[in-house]
């Protein structure tokens, strides 16, 4: 078996390669986030192997999770809302969990930018 922690060290370097990412520690597992909104989480299993969740579309996470379910899952709490589990076991497809973290990254931190637009615009009307 991978050693888990040898993956989320890898998990990492992409998280925090992006631009303003940083980690913080939450539940006990490192969370990656951008302007404090979470784009990943990483942690084990209950068999024990590492995984990442991240934000996704709908239609992507439901056909990685039916072409490949032994790697890509719907997470508890967050599924429901688009997020995709990988787990990170080998062999691993480092290149498309990369391209699925970086999607969620730019997800997130458009909807923080149009969050705050909003709250901006709101406060310039007055309201």
């Amino acid at each position: 078996m991978v050693d888990p922690e040898d993956q989320i060290d890898r998990l990492r370097s992409i998280c925090l390669a992006l631009p303003d990412a940083t980690e913080k520690i939450a539940w006990g597992d490192p969370t990656f986030r951008i302007h404090d909104r979470i784009f990943a989480m990483a942690g084990t299993n209950a068999d024990g192997h590492a995984q990442v969740w991240c934000k996704s579309e709908m239609e992507l996470r439901d056909a990685l999770i039916d072409s490949d379910p032994a790697h890509y899952f719907s997470p508890p709490y967050v599924g429901h809302k688009g997020w995709i589990g990988i787990i990170l076991d080998e062999p691993t497809d480092w290149e498309g969990a990369a391209n699925l973290v970086e999607e969620s990254y730019l997800t997130i931190a458009t909807k923080g930018a149009k969050a705050k637009g909003k709250r901006q615009k709101a406060k310039d009307d007055g309201q």
